[in-house]
């Protein structure tokens, strides 16, 4: 079943019905200021850190969900609605929402009357733009009110929530003309304040919640619409809220537009106040006065749509696969640009307090957004960098609004480290950047302690070589990738975390994982290591490389498939030998990605036990059998029920791995089958069962253990998004950047006869052409760039800004299909 359509044209998802089977968000903002936005105007603003400067309250968990956003009520001679129906859930006469890439227009209308609302933040600007746009579709004279509505958040959002004896009393606002001011805290250490303003005279307001709501009432019938006037409320303490009421006459046929702005301003220290007791409003007025009419947002909207068109046109897919085309060229991308932005910090999953930037995930949502801002990768590279230890271990976490390490998480996550590698290599394959590698780099953000950043890639990579278990394998330390396999956590006590509790000390817990994901990153820095004239450090790190592929094939394949992993005890963990959990994914898409058993053709029997036994209908479940009960040596991974999350969920971040592993055996077919199983826009038809967003990826799929079997979660802020962008245009569409240039190597469906993928590099604009003459899945016959044949299926940098025509033909397959 659908909730909506696919706008290719606009580039936009068009819902028709505001009762989707959960709600359907998109994000606004591209620099500093963000907004979550659902289809029926739900959601919150912050500026830059969702936990420490909130513009607005939401609350997660909430009855009935999304209930809070940026609300504007249209009050009818004593009907009142709103038109993305929540929170009233009036019945509309009409409907739509137009998610489109970093703005929202959301439609609806009741009795004569249509109001539309389009939400922006604009290019520059650390603020949201509503225009709302009220029309009279009725044959009537109307003479209506709108009464808009914000709820603020008192700035640190996990404050805000918690301390009730300090926050209900600390509230202030000023009101100036049509704008309202909110200025908690402004009085002490805070230099910022945000505010709400309209371009419009207002008939009233209200800036105090109980006056607006009355103490008893839901925002789904606020005691000031429902009465149809404002009681010019002003908060002291308990909870300030911004409303503007403004009366609108309306002739047959007549449309009005309001520009409403809700923004943040920072002020100096010396220059906070603009008399004692009143905060410097300059800024803001400035800010106000940029979209002063309708014409301001319509440029807004232009500027923002160029942006976007800059962004996308640097890798564009022409095939004969609509929802290929519309995955590779619109969505996927657009949601790599979201997890730059947010990694895993704000979504509807994600409360914005728990979890800032991730360590590991930074650095694989680089890997999607890499292409499009390679200025702004090298900066978050840095960033990752600076909080990295001596000892090459890693904070997991930081905030982004400091940008240090988060102490309550730690680290110990042992794959962190080479991730950098890995981020740091895709940025420099990009850009031929090597620069980058000579950038002095605080350890523990302590400016004090600096190295280069190539020291900083060298300590990750012997941060394993120095952590060996019994076998040789890696340590996993509390984690690698998969968080919720705690080997040395053995908690026992509710409410302890899996991730940050470590009750067993030992250096025997092992993972395969992080063999595959060391044998897989080694030859980047052996290239690194080559260009700086480190021979000898070269040949050290491929000594260490080859060593620890024997072990993986010694210790860690387990007849069939590679283990997952060594527990405390020195048991196998993901082997025959368990009762449950006897496979997992992640090894065997990690370990044939790095080579490893490829040649000995154990590659072939991992990814086909993978088929066998984890596959189905939805995706590949992390695991089999599932979990029946908590097991001590194991961790978070056994306390879900079976088929949900880790414990043999179908986790859609790991699911391209196998499809890159398919790619390096030669089996196109499958590789894009397995593609096609888990793109939201093949699962738009089953969003019923689905549920979230048919346009972005979800981490989650309920695997098929679960009672909910194909219901999917926590969408929008995963690591699927990049892993999945990399599957399908590096992998399967085989356009791959190296430190010199672009490798030409798809691996596609036999039954494809051709391509076009136009894809800006290092200044250059390629645009190639892949015909398959003899329906092969792999293997290239000639490249030729600009009529000339290249030896060989690099395409070099050509340096001069100009559009190059590349023709390549596939044929004989250089992997036999197995």
């Amino acid at each position: 079943m659908q909730y909506g359509f696919f706008d290719d044209k606009n580039r936009e998802y068009v819902i028709t019905t505001p009762q989707t089977p959960y709600p359907w968000i998109n994000y606004l903002g591209n620099e500093q200021f963000f907004g979550l936005m659902s289809n029926t105007s739900g959601g919150y603003a912050f500026y830059r850190d969702a936990r420490l400067r909130r513009l607005t309250r939401y609350r997660y968990n909430n009855i009935p969900v999304d209930n809070g956003g940026r609300y504007f009520y249209l009050y009818d001679q004593g009907d009142f609605w709103t038109p993305g129906w929540m929170p009233v859930k009036k019945e509309l006469d009409h409907y739509e929402c137009r998610h489109g890439l970093g703005y929202t227009s959301i439609t609806g209308e009741r009795g004569g009357i249509r109001v539309n609302q389009l939400a922006l933040v604009p290019l520059g600007f650390n603020g949201e733009v509503h225009q709302v746009t009220v029309s009279n579709t009725s044959d009537a004279v109307k003479q209506v009110k709108l009464f808009s509505f914000v709820e603020f958040c008192l700035w640190n959002a996990y404050d805000d929530m918690t301390n009730f004896q300090r926050n209900l009393s600390t509230g202030e606002v000023e009101v100036k003309d049509s704008v309202i001011y909110h200025k908690t805290e402004y009085r002490e250490r805070r230099n910022h304040y945000a505010f709400f303003s309209v371009n419009a005279p207002m008939a009233g307001f209200d800036t105090d919640r109980e006056s607006f709501l009355g103490l008893y009432n839901g925002l789904e019938a606020p005691q000031t619409v429902t009465a149809g006037q404002p009681s010019n409320s002003l908060a002291s303490g308990w909870s300030p809220v911004g409303s503007h009421c403004l009366e609108i006459s309306l002739r047959p046929g007549e449309s009005a537009s309001y520009n409403f702005i809700l923004g943040y301003v920072e002020n100096a220290e010396n220059d906070k106040w603009e008399s004692p007791g009143v905060i410097n409003k300059a800024p803001a007025v400035a800010m106000i006065k940029r979209f002063s009419d309708e014409s301001d947002v319509e440029q807004a909207l232009a500027e923002l749509a160029a942006y976007w068109d800059g962004l996308l046109s640097k890798y564009t897919l022409q095939s004969h696969e609509e929802k290929l085309n519309r995955m590779v060229n619109i969505w996927n991308p657009y949601q790599c640009m979201v997890t730059f932005n947010m990694s895993r910090s704000a979504s509807y999953f994600e409360s914005g307090i728990g979890r800032g930037m991730g360590f590991r995930d930074s650095n694989q949502d680089l890997l999607g957004f890499v292409h499009q801002i390679p200025e702004r990768a090298r900066e978050r590279i840095l960033d990752i960098a600076s909080t990295q230890f001596e000892n090459g271990g890693a904070y997991h976490q930081y905030q982004p609004l400091t940008k240090k390490g988060n102490h309550e998480v730690g680290g110990g996550f042992n794959d962190d480290p080479l991730w950098l590698i890995l981020g740091t290599a895709a940025y420099i394959k990009e850009t031929g950047d090597f620069g980058i590698l000579d950038e002095q780099v605080p350890f523990d953000c302590n400016p004090d302690n600096t190295a280069t950043l190539f020291e900083h890639l060298k300590r990750s990579f012997y941060h394993v070589v120095e952590n060996l278990g019994p076998h040789g394998l890696p340590l996993i330390g509390r984690a690698d990738w998969n968080d919720c396999l705690n080997l040395n956590c053995f908690s026992t006590i509710p409410d302890e975390s899996y991730q940050t509790t470590q009750n067993i000390e030992g250096r025997v817990a092992e993972s395969v994982f992080i063999a595959g994901l060391f044998v897989y990153t080694g030859p980047d820095f052996i290239e690194l290591c080559q260009r700086r004239g480190l021979v000898e450090e070269a040949e050290a790190v491929q000594t260490h490389i080859d060593r620890m592929r024997a072990v993986t094939l010694e210790h860690g394949f387990d007849g069939e498939w590679f283990l997952r992993a060594y527990d405390h005890y020195g048991n196998k963990v993901g082997s025959k030998e368990n009762e449950e959990g006897q496979i997992f994914i992640e090894p065997q898409g990690f370990c044939v990605m790095a080579g490893i058993g490829v040649e000995e053709g154990l590659a072939v029997k991992a990814l086909d036990a993978v088929a066998d036994r984890l596959e189905t209908k939805y995706g590949i479940v992390l695991q089999n059998p599932p979990y029946s009960k908590y097991y001590l040596n194991l961790g978070e991974i056994s306390s879900y029920p079976p088929g949900y999350k880790e414990n043999a969920g179908i986790f859609c971040h790991n699911n391209p791995w196998i499809m890159m592993a398919e790619t390096m055996i030669g089996r196109g077919d499958r590789a894009f089958e397995l593609y096609s199983k888990i793109a939201p826009a093949y699962l738009e038809e089953i969003s019923d069962i689905h549920r979230t967003e048919p346009y972005v990826y979800s981490q989650i799929i309920a695997g098929k253990d679960a009672v909910r079997e194909g219901e999917a979660k926590n969408s929008w802020l995963t690591g699927t998004a990049a892993w999945n962008f990399v599957a399908i245009t590096q992998s399967i569409l085989g356009i791959q950047p190296q430190f010199d240039g672009l490798k030409i190597d798809p691996c596609i469906p036999s039954s494809w006869e051709e391509f076009t993928i136009t894809r800006v590099y290092r200044g250059d604009t390629f645009v190639i052409h892949v015909s398959n003459p003899d329906k092969v899945s792999k293997g290239i016959a000639s490249v030729m760039l600009d009529d000339k044949v290249l030896d060989g299926d690099v395409i070099p940098p050509v340096g001069d800004g100009g559009v190059h025509q590349v023709k390549v033909v596939m044929g004989h397959a250089v992997a036999v299909e197995a």
